[in-house]
């Protein structure tokens, strides 16, 4: 029988991951509501929002005015997304608990994402967390593509541990290994995470899964098999990554966390306040959440029998 973890860290990234590629305008003020929703739901992270540029993403060019709007809470860390040390500076100005920067397995998408080359993105990386470590701010890592690039198709399992290495001798102190087109199936995680164990510190990496095919759950379990016990998800399953075309829908946290708890699997999270918190967003959005949890609360609301 499967010893399971008696806690699992579910990190929510739909305010950053989520809303960055919605289309339609999101209000500062639904944000900042959103956010505060999740607070008082439990979370014990948040990823709030991204300091990169308005023209690369205008939906998140609110950034300082949701940081500084929200009701904190010192349990819990607010997290947010720097490309380079201009967007630390403004998360710095902020008061963010921790840092997220990003950088991708594969050649192809590194250069489509940020327009630079694995090798010329360590140096802006390395500046990055110097700087937020003199801050004296947490630095997590987001290693793109890991179970597959949109433009190469497969990558190598050691390359992906590769540049994991090198993120975390800058001083990076957790690694997030994310699906990134939603293409990882449970043997390839089974694959990666055997052989992750065998050359990095496992209290250091988190997964980020996509459920573009289904398989994000299944993906989940088992990483959990293997020790992980830190996932990134997006409330309702929002989101995706606007590089990677059709990369829609992020694992969605209502599913997971129901998941979890129903395996007596804790996670801190008030199931009612999450769903609370869901209904908001997806009322502000003006269109249903595709989470399986979503999905059956939206049937109840209509009349419909399960």
């Amino acid at each position: 029988m499967q010893a399971w973890p008696e806690f699992v860290t579910v990190k929510e990234v739909g305010p950053r991951d989520g809303l960055q590629n919605e289309s339609s305008h999101i209000p500062t003020n639904v944000k900042i509501e959103w956010i505060n929703l999740l607070s008082e739901a439990g979370f014990i992270s948040i990823e709030i929002s991204s300091f990169v540029h308005p023209k690369w993403i205008p939906q998140l060019k609110d950034a300082k005015e949701v940081a500084t709007a929200i009701r904190r809470n010192d349990q819990i860390t607010y997290a947010a997304l720097v490309p380079n040390k201009k967007g630390l500076e403004a998360a710095i100005e902020t008061n963010v608990d921790e840092v997220a920067v990003f950088i991708s397995a594969s050649e192809s998408h590194n250069q489509n994402n940020i327009n630079k080359s694995i090798e010329q993105t360590y140096p802006v990386l390395r500046e990055v967390v110097e700087e937020a470590k003199y801050h004296q701010k947490r630095v997590r890592g987001y290693l793109s593509t890991a179970f597959g690039c949109p433009y190469e198709g497969d990558v190598p399992i050691q390359q992906v541990i590769d540049v994991a290495a090198r993120l975390l001798d800058m001083g990076i102190d957790e690694i997030s290994f994310g699906d990134t087109i939603g293409v990882a199936n449970p043997k390839q995680v089974d694959d990666m995470l055997t052989k992750i164990k065998q050359e990095l510190d496992m209290e250091r990496v988190a997964m980020h899964f996509h459920n573009t095919h289904g398989m994000a759950l299944a993906n989940v379990l088992v990483s959990l098999e293997h020790g992980v016990t830190t996932f990134d998800s997006s409330l309702g399953g929002l989101g995706g990554c606007p590089y990677a075309k059709g990369a829609s829908g992020n694992l969605a946290t209502d599913d997971l966390v129901h998941m979890l708890h129903q395996m007596g699997i804790e996670t801190g999270i008030q199931e009612d306040r999450m769903r609370e918190a869901a209904s908001y967003i997806q009322e502000a959005l003006g269109k249903p959440l595709p989470s399986h949890q979503m999905q059956v609360i939206n049937r109840m609301k209509q009349g419909e029998s399960l």
